[in-house]
């Protein structure tokens, strides 16, 4: 029963993708990243407040810190998610959202001072050559003569973005709990969105918004990070990881059923290069030692 929980983290990931898509033509993007922290801030007040002016001591040397993870991680990762929603598919943003794990191993070297093995190298490899697959439509020769889209650009962008997020996440150990983590991040990010939501055309959302705010901002913001913190105490960092990898596959399959997207041939053999790819270049990770990877693991929450 406990694997449920790693399960069920990734099928709220995987919906948020969905989310990202549908939310491109009921909100704009602006709105829908200030109203997913406003409600996660407004929701987990009661419960973190109280802790955080009892450490006040204690959180305030980490606030420039925490101003940039949340710059990063929840301002300009999400935002870019939200942009690119309107003009690349569910499926793309998805798969090359799987690229976190893998961009993260790379920068892990110059940030961490990691060393890097020849399978991630390889790793990275097969990726790329998968991730080519995919946006040329079963061209692998597609980065050399064609221009991404503007959707999939801003994505492998917001990837990059998360993955440094991610191991400075890592980098930056700080002596308090994930759910004070969170909420100092959502408090810094619902100041930074403040301006952006105040220069949309529409500063109330619309009635079929409502459920996609809810959505991310309960669910992809709140419960699925306190399940997979709690998953990953349970079951293990090794374990919990290999569940991130059926992310995009629930993501494809959602946006196949709920958006009638089409899922051709070079999206499957393109995610599965991609996914393999990312599994490759983990594996020396978990052989080295468990803490890291448990780091690592943590630090993909999204």
């Amino acid at each position: 029963m406990v694997y449920l929980l790693p399960f069920f983290t990734v099928m709220i990931w995987g919906g948020n993708a969905i989310v990202n898509k549908m939310a491109a033509s009921a909100i704009e993007p602006s709105a829908m990243s200030f109203y997913r922290w406003f409600i996660a801030l407004l929701i987990l007040t009661p419960f973190c407040l109280p802790a955080v002016i009892k450490q006040r001591h204690v959180i305030r040397p980490y606030l420039s810190k925490l101003a940039c993870l949340a710059l990063l991680g929840m301002v300009l990762n999400q935002s870019l998610g939200y942009y690119a929603g309107l003009t690349t598919t569910a499926s793309n943003m998805a798969l090359i959202t799987s690229l976190v794990p893998l961009i993260s191993v790379f920068l892990s070297v110059p940030l961490l001072g990691k060393s890097i093995s020849k399978l991630s190298i390889v790793g990275g490899l097969i990726s790329l050559l998968g991730l080519a697959f995919m946006l040329g439509h079963g061209d692998i020769t597609y980065f050399f003569h064609q221009d991404m889209t503007q959707g999939d650009s801003l994505m492998l962008l917001a990837a990059f973005v998360y993955a440094t997020y991610c191991v400075l996440l890592k980098r930056w150990k700080m002596p308090f709990n994930s759910l004070t983590l969170v909420y100092m991040q959502g408090f810094f990010s619902v100041i930074m969105l403040a301006p952006l939501w105040l220069t949309s055309d529409h500063l109330l959302p619309s009635q079929e918004a409502l459920p996609m705010i809810a959505y991310a901002g309960i669910a992809a913001s709140i419960f699925a990070p306190l399940m997979w913190v709690k998953a990953i105490d349970l079951i293990g960092a090794d374990s919990s990881a290999m569940f991130m990898n059926l992310m995009p596959v629930v993501a494809v399959a959602l946006a196949s059923t709920l958006l009638g997207e089409e899922v051709h041939l070079y999206h499957i053999v393109g995610g599965l290069f991609v996914i393999s790819g990312v599994i490759l270049s983990q594996i020396k990770v978990r052989r080295k030692s468990s803490k890291h990877t448990q780091e690592l693991s943590s630090a993909t929450i999204s």
